[in-house]
């Protein structure tokens, strides 16, 4: 006997394939419905299992020559199997209790199948629509009903990525001052109006540095965002502007080259440089440093989106001496990505950040967004590679001016 197993959508599809491979003479031994595919255990699709045979003797299944023949012969099988189902369900009826009966089950046919599959494509792009929808009313809030000037205010903070409980905060503030001085409604009164609350929102954030009484500077951050390249830079302004006596250190052992970075700035600067795998190892660094008046500490890049690994990296910034920690963030990631990380390394006390790549951007909305809704205090904005010239202290007026641009024309 030859025995072959058949996976369809639906038993009408199986028939001809059983047909055509083993013959007319075949037999349907066992049918039921399985699910097969999916990811983990989910989104798994219904099927129909069949099981047919035919006895080893037979003969082979002749050619299909009359697509019509054969398309009744299968719609006749579908009757027949509908019909004794029918009948045994009759039966079935007259042997037991109504309150025992159960329905048949239906068999699901192809067309219907199709249907329903075509119907599920349609709503999920329809749920798609209405959530990309949604999210640009969310984030781009209508202003049509606005004067064209308020407008164009709006739409550069978009632009510059604001939040936009920020923007709706400035938006709804600026219409305040203008309800008694209409006068002033043209492009360079609006948008020294936004700069002057601009300012008057960052002034308890801004106008702050590293703490000078700090022996020890950690610095934090996700990978790629340029620490050991920012260390570098205020190591050597500290060490060749101001003489002070530097030393480094490094926990950066994840990432390939990194100690190797990190030293070739401490041979060019003529400082220690000391490596720690483990929180174990940091007494005997503070140690071989101990003649240092200011010490860098640069830490492994992680994904800080995950709340574990900034306590990893937070085990290693303990310390007896008085010390800080910097977070260093840059200005070409996601701005949502920053506030995750900021939001998982403010849990632990850090209060101040650092932003780089200033020259690879023209959107700048990160910033106030942090200072904002986190109350991180900006100290430093690094741009460029050239040690120790591209970074500086972070200047709230300079940086106001960068965010809103130009007043717009009329």
């Amino acid at each position: 006997m030859r025995v072959k197993r058949y996976v369809v959508n639906a038993l009408p599809e199986a028939l001809p394939m059983i047909r055509s491979e083993l013959g007319k003479d075949a037999v349907i031994l066992n049918t039921k419905e399985v699910r097969i595919g999916g990811f983990m255990g989910m989104f798994r699709k219904k099927k129909m299992e069949v099981i047919a045979a035919i006895e080893s003797g037979a003969p082979a299944p002749a050619p299909a020559s009359q697509p019509r023949q054969a398309a009744a012969d299968v719609q006749r099988v579908v009757h027949a199997i509908q019909e004794s189902k029918r009948q045994a369900a009759t039966a079935t009826a007259v042997l037991e209790p109504p309150e025992l009966q159960t329905p048949p089950p239906s068999i699901p046919t192809a067309p219907v199948s199709q249907t329903i599959n075509r119907i599920n494509d349609d709503l999920l792009e329809e749920i798609r629509h209405i959530k990309l929808s949604l999210k640009q009313l969310s984030t781009h809030r209508p202003e049509v009903d606005k004067p064209l000037v308020i407008q164009a205010l709006y739409s550069r903070l978009v632009q510059q990525e604001v939040e936009a409980e920020l923007i709706d905060r400035l938006i709804d503030t600026v219409n305040e001052k203008l309800a008694g001085n209409p006068e002033l409604l043209n492009p360079q009164d609006i948008w020294s109006i936004a700069r002057d609350l601009l300012n008057e929102w960052l002034a308890p954030q801004a106008n702050h540095t590293i703490n000078h009484n700090a022996r020890i500077v950690h610095f934090v951050g996700p990978t790629g965002v340029g620490k050991t390249t920012t260390i570098a830079k205020l190591a050597a302004g500290q060490s060749i502007k101001f003489g002070r006596q530097i030393g480094l250190i490094t926990s950066d052992t994840y990432r390939i080259a990194a100690v190797d970075q990190l030293r070739t700035y401490a041979n060019i600067l003529n400082v220690p440089m000391e490596v720690v795998f483990s929180p174990m190892d940091l007494p005997k660094a503070y140690k071989q440093l101990e003649d240092r008046e200011l010490i860098y500490m640069d830490t492994a890049g992680r994904n800080f989106r995950n709340e574990l690994h900034v306590s990893e990296v937070n085990s290693l910034l303990q310390s007896n001496e008085q010390s800080e920690t910097v977070l260093v963030l840059s200005l070409t990631g996601k701005t949502k990505d920053m506030m995750a990380v900021a939001d998982n390394f403010v849990k632990y006390g850090v209060s101040k950040v650092l932003f780089t790549k200033l020259d690879e951007t023209s959107v700048y909305g990160a910033i106030f967004n942090l200072a904002l809704l986190y109350e991180l205090k900006p100290v430093f904005v690094a741009s460029g590679q050239t040690v120790p010239d591209d970074i500086g202290p972070f200047d709230a007026e300079r940086y106001v001016d960068a965010l809103l641009g130009a007043p717009a024309d009329e």
